[in-house]
């Protein structure tokens, strides 16, 4: 006989899991102390479960498993939701483990209409999270606990990945059972079914596609690294031989590979929507194509093209965007093994394309993303120079875990990705205080090695106790926060929009405290970055061992460049720019000596 909650870690030990994130909690009273006894699991004590989510999140990309959790009842699985809608919308696999309040006080237990809570701090978790899970259930029968975790882990990584979470009462956590006795799960009760036997002849209409094609181009995002098919991805492109755009994920294609052209989407470059834009075939792989990145004028979305879009989730083929005219329902890896077992066999010639290549290549010559204005236009230190040159101090090791607007935005047009390195925040939820959470987990994962931190200085406020986290487990986290003086992204609203600013700033509602006083004050060596001049604390930074926390304040006044905008014609009409006319707007002339397609007039 073996209690219920040491069964459920022996056996996540079995199947490799070594890390759990956890804020402890009484109604998780046999989880917290299982996971004390089992000493192939090493726990990460958090101070507030959204932080343990998120931290999950962070060690699963990094990983490339599941991100494990343990909550307790009550506010402690409510608190971890946001985490969990993260991880669904981004496709991240995770196991939460609640604790809940025994079965004999369990409100589903009695047919009462109206009836809001009846144990202590109960609340029905898992009518909350259906919705941004694949699998939730609550645990009432002990022998079924081990079916539980099979699917759950099953289901956090089978097809499209996702959060899984398991409920499970305190009382059923104490039980005693027979592992004999435990029944399992069978794989085929939740078989994904893709047509494979057509999957030949659709990888041979692509290329077919592709070789008739002037001007082919490959869009690639996360589900290749989902997939586990980034050097695969490398293969087919070089086979290929036409333009690689990332879109978002720009970690999943070295940045330093001669096929790379940039990055797509509404806040991506111009040499990257230059390349789409003007293509006559796009071939998309790994990405759901969101509207950050075909835009509200999902119409224009290289309206020239024949596109071929790829994706292991079905329902993303049906959106009611931009038009695909081959969709593909299939996992990028199973598409790519098949893509290049059919390219070694055909006589398939990737010099035609040298000449589109090297057209696309000029723009990613012509528009850097850094401009002479970044570097001498200001006495305050510019948030594009200063994540260019902090970029190019790092190493193919090194994990770089980004917040939202600034320290996202800005980092990802100015990444200059070489192979090894990772580049990631969250997209979908885009949640302020994912940051340092996600740069915790990423440590866990990343044992010993440099994870770079870049928070924006509202953001961080929102998990900052988490400093002492990092602390507590000295973790080797550089922590730069983007000091903007408040929420930039808003603000830049408010003032295109409203003629208030509100809840944005300092002069507005919202203040902020001294930061090298907060790292101060947790222990944390904290340095400050202001002006031009900052290459050699930037140096000591990034040598010293150990966490560190630095100040960065940066112009106030720099907005998003480029960037898809709305646009004022002559007449003083607003439209929606297409993907290929970013601001600054390029002056017409200019602007046409960069398109290959009609033009589109107002």
């Amino acid at each position: 006989m073996i209690k219920l909650s040491d069964f459920i870690f022996k056996y996540l030990a079995d199947k490799g899991v070594s890390d759990i994130f956890l804020v402890t909690g009484g109604g998780a009273m046999h989880l917290n102390d299982s996971i004390g006894k089992e000493k192939r699991i090493n726990y990460i004590c958090n101070h507030h479960e959204q932080a343990s989510a998120m931290a999950a999140e962070g060690y699963a990309r990094v990983k490339n498993s599941v991100g494990v959790v343990n909550v307790t009842s009550g506010p402690g699985g409510i608190n971890a939701l946001n985490g969990v809608f993260g991880a669904w919308t981004d496709s991240i696999p995770l196991l939460v483990l609640s604790g809940q309040v025994k079965r004999e006080t369990l409100m589903s237990g009695y047919n009462i209409p109206g009836l809001r809570q009846l144990g202590d701090q109960e609340v029905d978790i898992i009518r909350m999270v259906q919705g941004i899970t694949k699998y939730a259930v609550l645990v009432t029968e002990p022998n079924s606990i081990k079916y539980h975790l099979q699917r759950a882990l099953h289901l956090a990584m089978a097809g499209r990945p996702g959060p899984c979470w398991l409920d499970i009462p305190v009382d059923v956590q104490g039980s005693m059972i027979n592992e004999e006795d435990l029944f399992e799960y069978d794989k085929k009760e939740d078989e994904i079914a893709f047509d494979l036997t057509n999957l030949p002849g659709y990888c041979l209409r692509v290329i077919q596609k592709i070789k008739d094609s002037e001007r082919p181009a490959l869009v690639v995002s996360t589900g290749i690294r989902l997939a586990g098919a980034t050097d695969l991805l490398e293969q087919v492109a070089d086979k290929l031989g036409i333009p690689v755009t990332t879109a978002w994920s720009h970690d999943v294609f070295p940045h330093d590979h001669p096929l790379y052209c940039g990055k797509q989407g509404t806040i991506g470059d111009r040499p990257g929507n230059f390349t789409v834009q003007n293509a006559d075939t796009v071939l998309i792989v790994g990405s759901r194509m969101p509207i950050r990145q075909v835009s509200y004028n999902w119409d224009n979305f290289a309206r020239c093209a024949y596109k071929i879009q790829v994706d292991v989730d079905l329902a993303e083929l049906s959106k009611p965007t931009f038009k695909v005219d081959l969709p593909l329902h299939y996992d990028a890896k199973v598409f790519l093994e098949e893509m290049n077992r059919q390219l070694d066999q055909l006589n398939y010639d990737a010099s035609k394309f040298e000449s589109w290549l090297n057209w696309c290549k000029q723009r990613v010559e012509k528009y850097p993303v850094l401009q002479a204005k970044h570097i001498n236009g200001s006495e305050n230190l510019n948030p594009y120079y200063f994540l260019h040159t902090l970029n190019r101090q790092l190493n193919e090791k090194d994990v770089i875990v980004c917040g939202d607007a600034t320290a996202c935005i800005v980092t990802f047009q100015t990444s200059y990705i070489v192979k090894g390195q990772r580049l990631f925040s969250n997209s979908g939820s885009a949640s302020m205080g994912y940051d340092l959470p996600a740069a915790i987990g990423a440590a866990v994962a990343n044992k010993g090695q440099r994870i770079i931190c870049l928070a924006g200085d509202g953001s961080i406020q929102m998990n900052i106790q988490e400093l002492q986290t990092v602390v507590h487990y000295q973790l080797p986290i550089k922590i730069f926060v983007l000091n903007n003086g408040g929420y930039l992204s808003i603000k830049s609203t408010q003032n295109s929009f409203f003629k208030q600013a509100v809840g944005s700033g300092p002069e507005s509602g919202v203040s902020f405290p001294n930061m090298e006083k907060i790292g101060n004050a947790y222990s944390i060596p904290s340095f400050r970055i202001e002006g031009n001049n900052f290459k050699d604390t930037l140096e000591k930074v990034l040598a010293a061992e150990g966490p560190a926390l630095v100040n960065v304040i940066l112009d106030e006044q720099q907005l998003f460049e480029p960037k898809l905008s709305s646009k004022q014609l002559p007449d003083g009409r607003m439209v929606s720019a297409p993907l290929e006319d970013m601001f600054p707007f390029l002056e017409k002339e200019d602007l046409m000596q960069n398109l290959l397609i009609p033009a589109i007039e107002f």
